[in-house]
């Protein structure tokens, strides 16, 4: 008994120093003087039996030699020979960008001095004041039924005032006559057009993320910049991207086109340049652009660029004008929303070596240029467009629910009709948390990992909004028509999750392999060393760092071990936590030590293996992804006034978040091939089981109740939306409905309750609300403010009906590629 008392104890001394990160050397002689000092309680602890491996063992451990020739050399060429190479392009990837928060919720220890010192994004005064002038006024000249079924196009006032205002310049340098506004400021303007239209949100969109603006502000030589950035500022050149093709679409790395350097004549002039062949499909503003970017893959067989020995460069990009010869754009594709779209295709297009952006120096290096540009598409403008989505649907539905009745009472009362309400509550709350949060990110760098995240959960959560829409809106949100409100937000669905990489390749390729690599500590350098030519420099190199990790696994896992034990009720938290959000803080720190513990685990067994257990990696992603969200939602939480109505969201949101963490853990350990570690793993993390449910009948109830409610979510997410008080506009007749009904509600009430129970006479509403007002139900004053809110109130329901002429439109031939003609 008294040595398992002392071997218990000397577990806890081990987990101790393991917890607290003890260095190897202070921790070897903490755990043998702790050894010897519990040896005069049981002295089988002295006996050599016992003394002699644990002596050999901290030798093997502290002496680098013995340590090098025992363990790193044989790991070291084990894993050589299982870790798969990495490919030029794969190694270019990782090494784009940077990383942010999403590095500290990795490594399964939060540093909440740094969480602390972040601070949202505002906007300064010139960004506030271009959202409330020439945004707004944007807006106003929208209509997005008439650019969707009538024009197929934003009416010419509009391009017009696009290019005036500097609608497409808004991230170049002032410098060149651009705006320079933050990436905050950006997600701001996109998000409220896209409250207003998709297809004047995408057109304003596409100049300012992935294009030639951002790639030669970046990489353009002073030459270049010159030439074109005060053109693109100034909406007198528009730029497209050709990247994607038909055989290239999320793995854009396969391009099949191809620019091969020779002479060739310029100018009047013989000039070594680039002679190109290429076919890209699914380019937005193609159709209109005068600039297009190109991303190739560059030959020079002849060693003209200066290095015969080199004769593949790689994908590498360049800039060409839309009028160069060769060069054919115009036609137009129809993602189901009228934003211009096309390809652009060329054949034998020779243009001055010059033209690649960056000049010749750049040649090769199109892949990094391209990922670390990739940021603001999936940071800002794709999120940008889900948090319009779901603000507006927040409004919408909200009001329609508690304008709408059925069986005499509110839609939005139903709970069945609250279980899909309140998600649409929470999701909104979380859109608008992570878009504040991600933004701050890129004001700090390229954190490419969390843009990732950013894009795929934001347009899912868009796409689960909008469906719940669709469902509490039914057929009035089916028909279309000019009168409806839900139904194109619900077309571009599908363009949003496509776009800048599927959704589907991101989550289960992107977002953890890249996070493994560019988050873990690690990982990436100790993959360099057992790829490196010098095997026995990649060996010295190795032998640090697999010691580090491995104390660093270590130390996960004891802490794993102790907040499972304890909650992580005792763990650290940020120093301004107050009593809402100190238990999140709590569980985002064990989440994360669990996430760190299970992404080692399975990279230690799987390997390289793991890269193509997609399913398996895209539970850990997930799981990363939600302690994003949980840590963006408690960030914004903070930041709103302190009422119930902000506590309610942020806490259905934050119980969604981790509970969709922790399946996705269960899920990964369920279908883990290795049992044993996978059980012990789950085991150790979740001791007692599952630690959270998702959000109670309670919760849902009461976020289903305050949707319908003027509450401060509600303004606060309106007030980055373009609100219509237009009661002939699809929006504006459903806010202006409910804010008549907010202003008569006590007297509808009223009247609702007295004729449920046949206190009222009369057929006509008129007649009977005369009567409610002779009995006193209600005030004389208030008979006409009902009639007017019930003629609205009938107005709102309907739906558009058209005459036969309307259907009869002539359909454009298709020629022999499937395309219009």
């Amino acid at each position: 008994m008294t040595l398992f008392v002392t071997a218990l104890i000397l577990l806890a001394v081990l987990c101790a120093l393991f917890y607290f990160e003890v260095s190897l050397r202070t921790g070897s002689a903490l755990f043998a003087g702790a050894w010897l000092a519990l040896g005069i309680i049981a002295p089988a602890l002295w006996h050599p039996l016992l003394l002699i491996p644990l002596v050999i063992v901290l030798a093997v451990l502290n002496v680098p030699a013995l340590r090098m020739n025992l363990i790193s050399k044989p790991v070291y060429g084990l894993l050589s020979k299982t870790m798969p190479s990495i490919s030029d392009t794969e190694r270019e990837a990782l090494e784009a960008g940077s990383t942010w928060w999403e590095k500290e919720l990795f490594c399964g220890k939060p540093d909440w001095q740094m969480y602390s010192g972040i601070s949202l994004p505002t906007l300064t005064r010139d960004e506030q004041s271009f959202i409330d002038n020439e945004v707004e006024e944007l807006c106003s000249m929208l209509d997005e039924w008439r650019i969707h079924h009538e024009l197929k196009d934003l009416p010419q006032p509009v391009w017009q005032f696009l290019r005036d205002k500097g609608f497409f310049g808004l991230i170049i340098p002032r410098e060149y006559g651009g705006r320079e506004f933050s990436p905050y400021a950006q997600s701001r303007v996109m998000s409220k057009i896209a409250s207003r239209s998709l297809t004047a949100a995408v057109t304003a969109m596409v100049p300012n993320s992935l294009g030639p603006g951002e790639l030669l502000m970046k990489y353009g030589t002073d030459e270049q910049k010159q030439h074109w950035l005060p053109g693109l500022a100034a909406g007198k050149e528009l730029p497209c991207f050709g990247l994607t093709g038909p055989e290239a679409g999320s793995d854009a790395g396969a391009i099949p086109d191809i620019g091969v350097v020779c002479k060739g004549e310029h100018d009047g002039k013989e000039v070594i340049g680039l002679r190109l062949n290429f076919s890209k499909r699914w380019i937005t503003l193609a159709p209109v652009a005068t600039v297009v970017g190109l991303a190739f893959k560059l030959e020079d067989p002849d060693g003209l660029l200066g290095d015969p020995s080199k004769t593949d460069y790689g994908i590498t990009c360049a800039l060409i004008p839309a009028s160069h010869p060769g060069v054919e754009t115009g036609r137009r594709h129809y993602p189901g929303a009228p934003f211009m779209n096309g390809p652009v295709t060329g054949k034998d297009v020779f243009i001055p070596v010059d033209w690649i952006i960056g000049g010749p120096d750049m040649a090769g290096k199109g892949w990094r240029m391209l990922i670390e540009c990739l940021g603001a598409g999936r940071g800002i403008s794709l999120p940008a467009l889900a948090t319009a989505s779901g603000e507006v649907g927040y409004r919408s539905v909200g009001a329609f629910s508690r304008i709408r009745r059925q069986f005499n009472v509110e839609v939005g009362k139903f709970e069945g009709v609250q279980e899909a309400s309140a998600e649409i509550a929470a999701l909104a709350y979380t859109l608008e948390a992570q878009r504040h949060f991600v933004t701050k990110g890129l004001e700090d760098g390229i954190p490419s990992v969390m843009t990732s995240m950013a894009k795929y959960h934001a347009t899912e959560m868009m796409r689960v909004l909008i469906n719940h829409g669709m469902d509490i809106g039914g057929g009035r949100a089916i028909q279309l028509g000019p009168r409806n409100f839900m139904a194109l937000p619900y077309q571009s669905i599908p363009i949003a999750i496509t776009v800048e990489g599927a959704n589907i390749l991101t989550r289960s390729l992107m977002i953890f392999g890249q996070g493994s690599m560019r988050c873990h500590p690690y990982l990436y350098e100790e993959l360099q060393t057992l790829t490196a030519e010098d095997s026995a420099q990649g060996l010295q190199d190795f032998d640090p760092l697999f010691f580090r990790h491995a104390g660093y696994t270590l130390s996960r896992v004891a802490r794993m071990l102790v907040q499972g034990l304890t909650g992580a009720r005792f763990s650290d938290v940020p120093d301004n936590a107050d009593d809402f959000s100190r238990r999140w803080f709590q569980l985002l720190n064990r989440f994360s030590t669990i996430l760190s513990v299970t992404a080692d685990t399975a990279l230690a067994i799987l390997g390289g293996d793991l890269k193509r257990r997609e399913l398996l990696s895209a539970r850990l992603g997930d799981a990363h992804s939600q302690l994003l969200m949980a840590s963006a939602i408690l960030k914004f939480h903070a930041a709103q006034p302190s009422d119930r109505a902000n506590d309610a969201h942020a806490e259905y949101a934050l119980t969604r978040a981790f509970h969709l963490a922790q399946e996705a853990l269960y899920e990964f350990y369920r279908n883990f091939p290795a049992r044993v570690p996978a059980w012990l793993v789950k085991w150790v993390a979740f001791p007692i089981g599952r630690v959270i449910h998702a959000p109670d009948d309670e919760l849902i109830r009461e976020l289903g109740d305050l949707i319908m409610e003027p509450t401060s979510v509600r303004e606060t997410l309106g007030s980055f939306t373009y609100i219509s008080t237009d009661p002939k506009d699809a929006l504006g007749r459903l806010e202006t409905t409910y804010r008549k009904l907010l202003e008569v509600d006590d007297a509808w009430q009223a009247y609702l309750k007295a004729h449920s129970r046949g206190k009222l006479e009369g057929r006509s509403m008129t007649e009977q609300l005369g009567s409610a007002a002779a009995q006193g139900i209600i005030r004389d004053s208030d008979v006409q403010a009902l009639l007017a809110y019930d003629a609205m109130r009938y107005d709102c329901l309907l739906t558009d009906a058209f005459e036969p002429e309307f259907f009869r439109q002539s359909q454009a031939p298709a020629d022999d590629e499937g395309e219009a003609a």
